[in-house]
Formats: structure tokens, C-alpha cells, sequence
């Protein structure tokens, strides 16, 4: 018992530390992804490079000056970063980094969360991230806070159903709700060269995987909640301080997790990349740490096409928007489902 507490405890402790240790890293590169784009030069004058940029910034929130406005609702308005932060944690939980692994004698699942329906704990989680967006926008008092607010839960309930019809597409295809084995079935190549990646089977589910996690992270081109030129700066328009950065945060943690989730589902997950398969002979260890490698390669690209797509779309109007999501992508979706059930139901 003992051994299963420490065990927990301690994978909890990488599952927090990795994307918290990474978010400085994150949000230089989005500036300095930014500054490359836009033919500028970015931040270059706190340390080498500017890689101390995001400490200073860190330093700079927390001796700001906090401003509580007098017409919040005081619990909720302090309440509702720290559940937008939870929130966006939380599926990080099931998110394997490598295969499971012997280890003095014990298998070892490198998750906190175990379990054969992790694929929809993720999704049922991250689809909470609404409520702290809501619970801002109303706290506040505030009539572009709660508009901010109620344009991100449309578009997060209107991009969640095709969202949805993927994954169910792709559960189809793999026969299994487990992320390991669904992440084993796309081990290998076709033709000695592509690899069994999901993208390759189910390329419109990809689609609106991709197009439904920039519509939930409220990223460009869908970062309607946000609209500067529209609502001033949406939910959190009232927020100063801490509390901003919470949202902040929030914001990229949710970004990880997504990535994580689409590259599980499309990109092989923890799967060795090409020309790895060859170093994991040598040791069960090396194997954990290159498959552990492997995914955070995945999600560092992923991060950086968030960026590259945040610095050359433009946003959507929010009538585009919601077009998009309800008369394009939701029929869409179930047209992809229903083709993908009767040929699992012919193949089988």
C-alpha cells in the first residue's frame, strides 16, 4: 500500500512538474514565434537569447499590483482562475508519457490515472474549462466579461460535438477505449516507410480534432472570447495580477493536454519516430526514456503550430464562427462516423 502511495505521489509530481517547468519555455517561444513571423526581433535582452524573459515576467505578475474591483463577486471572481488552472490540469492525468515497464519486480503504468476509459476522463475533464470562463465572466460583473464568457461556451459546445464524433471514429477504428492499446496499434509502418499513425486512416477526423482544439483553447483564429477590437479583453477583462497569469496559464497547460490527446489519437502517441526503433534495444530503460522523448518532441511541434497558426490567420467573426462549427464541421463529423461504422462493421 505503501509502495502504490509513493508510486502515485510521485508520478503526480512529474505529471505537474513537466508542464509547469515548461511553460516559460512556451511562452518565449510564442514570442519569439511571434517576432519571426512579424520580421521583429522579440525579447533578446534578459539572459542569453532572452530565455529569461518569461522569469522576469513571472517576477513582474507577482509584485504587480493587484486591483480588486469593488462590484465582483469576491468568492467566485478569486475562485474561478484557480478552477480555470485545475481544470486544465486535470487531464494531464491520464496522459501515459511511455509504455508501461517493469521495475523492481512491479509494472509500472507512467500515468496517476489508470484506467481503460482514460481517453474519455481526458475529454470529460477538459471540457470543464468552461466553467472557470463562465465563472469569470459572471463574477466579474462586468458586461464584456460575461460576453467574453458566453461566446467561449458556445464555441466550446459547438466545437465539442464534432470533436467528439472523431474521437468516436477513431475508437471505432482501434476497437478499444484503452490510450495504450490505441497508441500499440499504431506502432509499425505500411509499405516499410509510413508509419500506422491514425492520421493516415482517418484523415478528416484529424480535421476536426484540430480545428475543435484551437475552438477549446480559444486560440486564434477562434480566440473570439479574447477580441480585443470587440469585448476590450473578454472574460478576463477585471483580472490583474496572479490572477491573470492563472488564466494564463491555464491557457497553455490546456494547449499541452490537447496536443497530447491529438497526438495519441493521430501521431502514435509515445511511439518510437522513425529511425529510433533501433536504440531501444539496448535497455528497457533507454526504451522509457526515448518513448517519453518521442511525445514531448510531438507536443513541442504541436505547441509551435499553435504558434505558427496564432501569428498568420486572422479571427474569425463570431457569426464564421459559429457556421463553421454548426453547418460545416457537425455534419460533417457524423457523415466521417457514420462511413467509419459501417466499414468497421464490414471488415469485421
Amino acid at each position: 500500500m505503501l509502495e502504490s502511495a509513493i508510486e502515485i505521489l510521485l508520478k503526480t509530481i512529474v505529471i505537474l512538474a513537466l508542464p509547469l517547468g515548461a511553460l516559460p519555455l512556451i511562452i518565449h517561444v510564442e514570442r519569439r514565434g511571434a517576432a519571426f513571423m512579424q520580421k521583429r526581433l522579440g525579447p533578446n535582452r534578459v539572459g542569453p537569447f532572452g530565455l529569461l524573459q518569461p522569469l522576469a515576467d513571472v517576477a513582474k505578475f507577482m509584485f504587480k499590483e493587484e486591483v480588486h474591483p469593488t462590484h465582483v463577486k469576491p468568492f467566485f471572481y478569486v475562485a474561478a482562475p484557480l478552477v480555470a488552472l485545475v481544470v486544465a490540469i486535470l487531464p494531464l492525468a491520464c496522459i501515459p508519457i511511455a509504455a508501461p515497464f517493469e521495475l523492481f519486480g512491479r509494472t509500472i503504468f507512467p500515468e496517476v490515472f489508470r484506467t481503460d476509459m482514460g481517453i474519455f476522463y481526458a475529454f470529460a475533464v477538459s471540457a470543464l474549462g468552461s466553467y472557470g470562463i463562465l465563472l469569470a465572466g459572471w463574477a466579474s460583473n462586468n458586461k464584456y466579461s460575461m460576453l467574453g464568457a458566453l461566446r467561449a461556451c458556445a464555441q466550446m459546445v459547438s466545437y465539442e460535438l464534432s470533436l467528439s464524433t472523431s474521437v468516436v471514429a477513431m475508437i471505432f477504428l482501434y476497437g478499444t477505449n484503452d490510450i495504450h492499446q490505441m497508441i500499440g496499434a499504431q506502432t509499425g509502418y505500411w509499405f516499410g516507410f509510413l508509419p500506422k499513425w491514425g492520421v493516415f486512416i482517418q484523415p478528416v477526423a484529424a480535421m476536426l480534432f484540430l480545428v475543435g482544439i484551437f475552438a477549446e483553447s480559444n486560440r486564434l483564429p477562434f480566440d473570439l472570447a479574447e477580441g480585443e477590437s470587440e469585448i476590450v479583453a473578454g472574460y478576463h477583462l477585471e483580472y490583474s495580477s496572479m490572477k491573470f497569469a492563472l488564466f494564463f496559464m491555464a491557457e497553455y497547460i490546456h494547449m499541452i493536454a490537447l496536443s497530447a490527446l491529438f497526438i495519441i489519437l493521430f501521431f502514435g502517441g509515445y511511439a518510437l519516430l522513425p529511425g529510433m526503433s533501433f536504440l531501444a534495444e539496448k535497455s528497457p530503460i533507454l526504451l522509457v526514456a526515448l518513448q517519453a522523448l518521442s511525445l514531448i518532441t510531438k507536443i513541442a511541434l504541436m505547441i509551435w503550430f499553435f504558434v505558427w497558426v496564432r501569428w498568420t490567420l486572422p479571427r474569425f467573426r463570431y457569426d464564421q464562427l459559429m457556421t463553421l462549427g454548426w453547418e460545416r464541421l457537425l455534419p460533417l463529423g457524423i457523415a466521417n462516423l457514420i462511413i467509419t461504422v459501417l466499414f468497421v462493421y464490414y471488415r469485421n
